[in-house]
């Protein structure tokens, strides 16, 4: 397992430690409803150090990566960003990033465990450009700022003159004693939020004031799993939960900001091109309000039926304890996916209700 950059100074707050596709990360502090709580009310302050993030640097760095992701790479101005997603020659979902547009780099932010074949992929496409890509996670930390009073958590450290208003926008500063800073406009988990991409030596001393900024705003620091709730509460699919190699992009809603339908060639681009042509995915990601007796939420790979018939299968099942319900994300066929339709859930029981309701979840 590799460890978190702050792992001594996360154990020293009662951090509890756990992992994610071989990478350590902080599950709570143990408080874990407080922290979730922050999340959804006030700000929380998160360690995503255990995500992938690389650099692609040299002359041919947007050319090389347009021509193997599925947004438009091409127009991101310096401060810009976009989402995107690598897919298999079939169309496949391969990781989901997001791109930001540095000066002389593209930054890419991913899910971990996909750096090794990511960077794999890319080399692989160099021939004769003038392209490297480098695994920045040893040099640049990353955390993020999550919830309604986020904003007001980074104007407390009087750090950035302005912050980005937009959705992956990004502003950056050149402190003299931390470092070169990135700020982007990036909501994780369905309220306003900031990542902020930190050298790795200045770690200790920005999450110190992130912390201090945060509990001036009635925050405080949170681990994953209070911002991973208030994500999948959002309707967030996350990469390899609630879609994986098995799922085409638009299945996942990834069509909404994640791809370009009027960029060149990219890798997996003829099989979406076709979806977009002829019609809707045959399955899309959708959330279910389950029912409230069950008695042990339905595992990754439940089927859901309609009259008889197989008509999907869930993801990822969940208590919401704001919300007051079970739920759940899944994908469910398109004829039987509309708002209000009533699924059935196949259980080791029995078969429970489901009903199909909108995104984010709400009371």
């Amino acid at each position: 397992m590799v460890p978190l950059a702050l792992h001594e100074v996360h154990a020293a707050l009662g951090g509890q430690f756990g992992s994610l596709s071989g990478e350590e990360l902080i599950t709570d502090y143990g408080q874990p409803e407080l922290e979730y709580q922050a999340v959804r009310t006030t700000a929380a302050v998160v360690d995503l150090g255990f995500r992938g993030r690389l650099c692609l640097t040299g002359a041919d760095r947007v050319r090389l990566l347009n021509g193997q992701v599925t947004n438009d790479v091409k127009g991101l101005g310096p401060g810009q960003g976009c989402a995107a997603a690598f897919c298999s020659p079939k169309g496949r979902l391969v990781a989901d990033v997001n791109i930001f547009a540095l000066r002389e780099e593209l930054l890419l932010d991913f899910e971990p465990g996909l750096s090794t074949a990511l960077i794999q992929r890319l080399e692989h496409h160099i021939v004769a450009e003038d392209v490297q890509v480098v695994d920045v996670r040893p040099y640049y930390g990353l955390l993020t700022i999550q919830g309604p009073r986020s904003a007001e958590v980074i104007r407390r450290l009087e750090l950035f003159p302005e912050l980005p208003t937009e959705r992956r926008r990004f502003a950056s500063i050149s402190d003299p004693t931390l470092g070169d800073l990135y700020l982007m406009n990036q909501p994780r988990a369905g309220f306003p939020g900031f990542d902020v991409f930190i050298p790795t030596d200045a770690l200790g001393a920005v999450i110190d004031k992130l912390s201090a900024a945060a509990r001036d705003e009635g925050g405080r620091l949170a681990g994953f799993h209070a911002l991973d709730q208030a994500r999948f509460e959002a309707g967030i699919p996350r990469f390899p939960v609630d879609m994986d190699e098995t799922n085409l992009p638009p299945e996942a809603g990834l069509d909404r900001d994640a791809i370009s339908y009027s960029k060149g060639c990219y890798t997996g681009q003829e099989t979406i091109a076709r979806i977009r042509t002829y019609g809707q995915v045959v399955k899309a990601l959708r959330g279910l309000r389950l029912s409230a007796a069950l008695p042990k939420l339905p595992e990754k790979g439940t089927k859901l039926f309609r009259d008889g018939r197989e008509v999907g299968y869930l993801t990822s099942a969940r208590h919401s304890s704001s919300l007051g319900a079970n739920l759940a994300l899944g994908y469910v066929r398109k004829e039987s996916n509309a708002l209000g339709t009533e699924l059935l859930v196949r259980l080791p029981d029995g078969d429970s209700p489901a009903q199909v309701v909108a995104l984010p979840f709400q009371p």
